[in-house]
């Protein structure tokens, strides 16, 4: 089902098509529809499929911009859910010019009090942070019209229970209720009887791979040394249209800008990008002008494209089910394909829970060697010699071509052609790229469970958290120890968590300058 299907405003129809969504995803096209009739909804689906536009949307559209006051609230488990929610209802409401505003613990309460007082109306936050800001009557929640818990599984696994019932007891009872649920427990199915009106259930089966067509590889390396690996790969396994997967913007647009060095035609596409840009971009890729597609999972979520063979995961992505939703781009229509994940060592307890979801083993890697890259250059030098021999069109040529014979051997002029054609890998442009932290580790519960219903245990842990914290723990931590001693229990952990990052930029920095070669680096800093 196609967006403009779906009765939504002229504004909001002008964001989505901005940024660059298409078709509406199943959850979407089901829950949308009821949600804007007014009713409550019970929605039941993996991450990965779309839910946030799936509330997110209905929600927007019931906002009037011009109420400066708190009109919607959505109840998220972690802080990088948190966030993520927050840019993209942002995004989603921007040509309607709805405020949104996110609050979670482990940051400057001080700041978000601030930014609270310019009455956005939306706020998207954590359970214990929002307690923390109702209690502290920064956040008033008497005029909420619309109330949407995402993962509610998850938040009760992770032990929010009272807080949620403790913040949908200060929203008005004259309110639409969305919940949004990878499972239904019971304790879920009571949070609809007690807190909902009638709500009608839309569950979406789990997204299935077609196994059978994708070949699914993995290679155990060090962050430094992806690049070259999967340049050589692209050498040696000679793609026909590839999108390579990164974790955030930045990560985007270096690897854009290292293929485009190494003579690759890529074009990176993310959030940040203008409507125009991205429309380009796809247009391209989609033509064939484009050989790889460098992508966030947002920027590829809702894109119709096809004809995909191969998809590089530069970064394990930071939640399985984003893992089925990134590969499902190849193995289409009948055609085989396949996927190739980078994993760094202490990354590897991420891919058997990505391999307990799927019920299938990722077949290890060796990396091609610069001796193998280069015999894939030439092979496929040599095929586009072919080709351009089989099309003619050399009759105004040859006349130079037998005075270029008369003076130089037919061998080395040929020798030349490939030269020219063939990217040597020991000729490359040294391309480093920033180092991301890896995803965090020490989780006690990680992965217990394998897959199907009982894998939460290890999904709670599973969304990248850069500090290594689980925020439904600091926030409790947060309600125990406010005061002199809990800022200052979070600046110790802030004080640690800075002192790890420089010694790993030093440790970084420390490998760059112990290399030779000059080397074309990319700067950005910005996630």
């Amino acid at each position: 089902m196609k967006f403009k299907e779906l009765n939504l405003s002229p504004e909001l129809l002008a964001s989505i098509e901005r940024a660059g969504f298409e078709e509406a995803t199943p959850i979407q096209s089901e829950t949308i529809p009821l949600a804007l009739e007014g009713k409550d909804v019970i929605g039941q689906a993996q991450t990965g499929t779309g839910k946030t536009a799936a509330f997110g949307l209905p929600m927007l559209e019931k906002i009037d911009p011009n109420r400066h006051e708190l009109q919607g609230l959505v109840i998220a488990p972690t802080r990088e859910l948190a966030i993520q929610t927050q840019e993209e209802l942002y995004r989603l409401g921007r040509d309607k010019k709805i405020r949104v505003q996110a609050v979670y613990g482990g940051a400057d309460i001080g700041r978000q009090i601030r930014q609270l007082k310019d009455r956005p109306q939306i706020v998207v936050g954590t359970p214990g942070r929002m307690l923390d800001h109702i209690n502290r009557n920064t956040l008033k929640l008497g005029t909420v019209e619309t109330l949407v818990l995402d993962e509610a599984d998850e938040m009760l696994n992770m032990g929010f229970l009272e807080d949620i019932e403790a913040i949908i007891s200060k929203v008005p009872e004259q309110r639409q209720t969305l919940l949004f649920s990878a499972t239904m427990p019971p304790a879920i199915k009571n949070i609809g009887v007690k807190f909902m009106k009638a709500p009608e259930h839309v569950k979406i089966k789990a997204k299935e791979m077609t196994a059978d067509l994708i070949e699914q590889y993995y290679i155990r390396s060090k962050d430094f040394e992806k690049f070259d690996m999967m340049t050589r790969l692209l050498d040696v396994q000679t793609p026909e249209l590839t999108i390579v997967f990164g974790r955030t913007k930045r990560r985007v647009d270096e690897l854009a800008r290292g293929l485009e060095a190494r003579g690759y035609k890529a074009e990176g596409i993310h959030g940040d990008l203008t409507q125009q840009k991205r429309m380009s971009v796809l247009r391209n890729f989609k033509s064939g002008n484009l050989d790889i597609l460098v992508a966030t999972d947002v920027a590829a979520r809702g894109l119709d494209i096809s004809g995909v063979t191969h998809v590089y995961n530069y970064d394990i992505p930071q939640d399985p089910e984003s893992y089925v939703h990134r590969i499902g781009r190849t193995g289409r229509a009948g055609k085989e394909g396949i996927s190739v994940t980078f994993v760094t060592p202490n990354e590897m307890s991420y891919l058997h829970v990505i391999e307990n979801l799927t019920k299938k083993r990722m077949t290890p890697l060796r990396p091609p060697s610069e001796k193998e890259a280069f015999k894939g250059q030439l092979a496929a030098a040599m095929e586009q010699i072919e080709e351009k021999l089989d099309e003619n069109g050399l009759d105004r040529y040859l006349q130079n071509a037998e005075q270029l014979l008369e003076n130089y051997n037919a061998q080395d002029l040929v020798a030349l052609l490939l030269k020219t054609l063939a990217k040597d890998p020991s000729d490359m442009v040294p391309v480093n790229i920033t180092p991301e932290r890896p995803l965090p580790q020490g989780k006690k519960n990680f992965g217990k469970g394998g897959g199907g219903g009982n894998r939460r245990g290890g999904s709670g842990n599973y969304r990248g958290r850069r500090d290594g914290g689980r925020e439904g723990n600091r926030s409790r931590d947060d309600r125990r120890s406010r005061g002199e001693g809990g800022d200052r229990n979070r600046d110790d952990r802030r004080s640690s968590s800075e002192g790890n990052r420089r010694r790993e930029d030093n440790r970084s920095n420390s490998r760059r300058n112990n290399d030779k070669k000059r080397s074309f680096v990319i700067r950005n800093n910005q996630d």
